[in-house]
Order: structure tokens, then sequence, then C-alpha cells
């Protein structure tokens, strides 16, 4: 076996290993909170284990970045503590080679996460939110609390009582102009979705001229082409997570619940989010350097560290981005720039 090859099995099984830790602790503290209400929905261990197939996406997700930290850290510091690290360095083999020969296993599971965030995650939620939906015991007596959202332009106040998202009652939409100005309002006793839009049933028109308002009604009205069943269903559930394509979809005059700002770093953080696994990897590299012998301990915890300041600078730019305090743009890819370049200074500073 090479040496690149070597080095490659050593930090992908750890990383792998580390993965499958962080992922069984996150599904197990996940089943605590939702297995009660699975049995009493009468699902059995099957529904447990559906529920546990579906979310196992979103939660490779959340742990991928921390399991290439833990990962490399544990495999650096075997290098370091078997001095291989400093047989290969006495050969003329760099720590920046070691690095980049550790890149492809990191590189693995940041293309999988990209594919998880992209494209698996969003069916798989869909998937949960409907078998859910499907299960929730019918109460026709139970109260539905009105919602509020924007769909382009529009506000909107409606009652979403339907399971099958295809319906909403008690609906209200208040039109503005392209200053934000309010200019119409329309009351309908009901909106239902056919033949792939939507129909208003007897709405009534309140329009608000400069100095008198105008009134008219309607049996029916075709009202927007895009609002879909399954964000009607969204909103009933109360869901919070937001795809890259539900973002620029609400960008371009969809369903919105959220700030605009919002939205925009969301989807520049779906790009983003996959390079924290690279930048682990840098942060840990150091590790490789550590001396057991005069105190290399204290490196290990000074990556580890470092590596969870980083999530606490990309959490806290996000919140910005998302509020409209930073650009979006800057919220998503700061932490990653910033950091990547910290581990690669220290490197050189350590190399040097």
């Amino acid at each position: 076996m090479t040496l690149g090859g070597y080095l490659l099995k050593l930090v992908g099984s750890r990383i792998l290993i580390a993965l499958l830790v962080l992922v069984g602790i996150l599904q197990i503290l996940d089943l605590l909170d939702v297995t009660n209400d699975i049995l009493d929905r009468d699902l059995g261990a099957a529904g447990v284990g559906y529920y546990a197939m579906l979310r196992l996406p979103r939660l490779i997700e959340q742990a991928a970045p921390l399991a290439v930290l833990a990962g490399a850290l544990f495999a650096f510091g075997k290098l370091a503590g078997d001095s291989a690290v400093t047989a290969m360095r006495s050969t003329g083999i760099s720590t920046y080679r070691i690095t980049l020969m550790a890149v492809p296993a990191a590189l693995v599971l940041a293309l999988t996460q990209l594919a998880i965030g992209l494209q698996i995650a969003p069916r798989t939620d869909s998937m949960l939110s409907d078998w859910w939906q499907a299960s929730t015991p019918k109460d026709k007596a139970e109260s539905v609390d009105p919602v509020t959202f924007r769909v382009g332009d529009e506000i909107v106040v409606a009652v979403p009582r339907d399971p099958d998202g295809r319906s909403l009652e008690q609906v209200t939409i208040y039109r503005r102009d392209a200053n934000g100005r309010l200019v119409q309002r329309t009351s309908a006793q009901a909106a239902v979705f056919e033949n792939e839009r939507w129909r208003l049933v007897e709405p009534r028109f309140e329009s608000l001229g400069t100095a008198s308002i105008a009134e008219g009604q309607a049996r029916s009205m075709d009202w927007t082409e895009n609002l879909r069943p399954s964000d009607v269903r969204m909103l009933a559930a109360g869901e919070t997570t937001v795809t890259a394509a539900e973002a620029r979809r609400a960008l371009t005059g969809g369903l919105s619940v959220r700030p605009r700002t919002y939205y925009d770093t969301q989807l520049q953080r779906a790009w983003a989010a996959p390079l924290a696994c690279l930048v682990m990897l840098l942060l840990a590299a150091p590790a490789s350097l550590a001396n057991f012998r005069g105190g290399g301990a204290t490196l290990m915890v000074q990556c580890l560290a470092a590596g969870l300041l980083y999530l606490v600078f990309d959490g806290a730019f996000t919140a910005l981005g998302q509020n409209g305090a930073a650009p979006p743009i800057l919220a998503a890819w700061a932490a990653p720039a910033m950091f990547a370049a910290l581990g690669v200074t220290v490197l050189l500073y350590l190399e040097g």
C-alpha cells in the first residue's frame, strides 16, 4: 500500500467511525422526543424505523462537519503519537502534503453533504411530512389558527384546515403596489386548488384609491399559480426547514413567511455549508505535529476548540444574514473563508 493510500484509509476510517457515532447519538436523541407520539398513533416499531430512516439524511448533514473534525483529530493524533509524521518529514514529506493526502476523505463527505442538502433531504423531508400528516388523528372540533404568509407582493391571511393542502378557508389577500402601499383587499370564503392554480370562492374586493374606496364581488376568480398544496401543508405543520429550492422559489414570487434576506442567506448557505468539512480538516491538520512528550495534547485541544469556534462563528454570521444585519453572501461565506485562512496560517507557522 502506498503512503497516500495508507493516510487516506486511516483518515477516512476515523471520519466514518466518528460519523456513525455522532449520527447514532443524534438519532437516539431525536427518537426520544417522538417515539411516544409514533406509538400513540398505533404505528408501532415499523413506524419508529420508518421515521428514523427518513430523518437519517438530515442527521448525516448535521453531523458531517463534526465527524471530519473528530475523525481527523484521531487520525492525525495517531500519526503524531506513533512518530509517523516525524519519519515522513525526515524523508522530505511536508505537513502540507500529508494534509493534501487526507483531503479526498473530507471532500467525499462534503460532496455527500451537498447532495443530501440539495437533492436527498428535501425529498425525505416531504415524505416524512406527508406521512406524519396522514397519521395525525382527525379532530373536526379542533380549532385551526390562521396563518400569515406572502405570495409575491401579496400578503395572505388564511386558515389551512384541509390536511391535503388543496384548500384554504377565510382568505384575506392584501395587494400592494411597487412601493409597498396597500391598494386592494380581497376577502373570500375559501380558496381551492384546481387545474394547477388557485381559485377564490365568492371573493369581495375593496380597492383603495387616492380619495375613495371601490367595492366589488364575484362568484369565483383565478388567483395564483405560485402557491402549491405542499406549501399549505408545510404552513399547517409549522415546519421551519427551508431548502435551497424553496428559498429560490420564495425569491421569485413563491410562498414566503420570512424576510427576503432569510431566503437569500439560505440559498448561499446551501453551497457554503459543505465547505465546513474541508475547513474542519484544515483546522485539525496541525494535530499531526503534536509532540505528546512535550505537551502535545494542548495542541489537540486547541484544534478541537478552533473547530467548535468555527461552528459558533458560522451560526452567528448566518443569523446576522437571515435578519438582514449582514449581506447574505458575507453571512454564508465569511466563516469558511476566515477559518480556512486560519488553518493554513497555523500550518505555515508550524511547518516553518
